[in-house]
């Protein structure tokens, strides 16, 4: 069967066609022994099956949850809970292509995620900054109406700007 996830620990990069740059560097990275959050990467070959057949790989998925499931483990957190494990996700191409693909930060933040976030750090304001703009449109559709009401109780206009709280 073939392999389509790789962790951060597995390669380097001499697997830049398989695991893309960035991949690649962040095995590299982490065998050198830098400090490297976690992490694991889908491989090229995964996304050549993708366009190829318009579907994912079989096994995919699987392979995806038993990594997240390692993450979750050894982060001592969960996705899409009040202690929430952030992700980004970041596309890499063996080589380095600038502008061309969006990069998704902060893949499990909630407005939960976001005050749990908040405690954890005792930094309020650096938690709700994560919030994203309304201005993104993705970003709309994954949060909805409740970033909106999440931005006003704790004095974040609807523009993005910081305002001072009135309580």
């Amino acid at each position: 069967m073939i392999r389509y996830v790789y962790d951060f620990t597995e390669g380097g990069r001499d697997k830049a066609d398989l695991l893309g740059g960035k991949g690649a560097n962040l095995a590299e990275m982490t065998r050198l022994g830098l400090p490297v959050p976690q992490g694991f990467t889908v491989t090229t070959e995964a996304c050549r099956v993708f366009l190829a057949t318009g579907s994912e790989p079989d096994g995919l998925a699987g392979e995806i949850t038993e990594h997240l499931t390692t993450l979750e483990r050894a982060a001592g957190r969960r996705l899409g809970r009040s202690d929430d494990l952030l992700l980004s996700v970041r596309s890499g191409a063996r080589f380095s292509m600038p502008g061309m693909m969006e990069t998704i930060l902060d893949i499990g933040l909630n407005d939960e995620s976001v005050l749990g976030l908040a405690k954890v750090s005792g930094n309020e304001r650096f938690a709700l900054g994560l919030l994203p703009s309304p201005r993104a449109d993705v970003r709309k559709h994954r949060h909805g109406g409740r970033r909106r009401s999440l931005r006003a109780r704790h004095g974040r206009p609807q523009n993005g700007t910081v305002a001072r709280r009135t309580t």
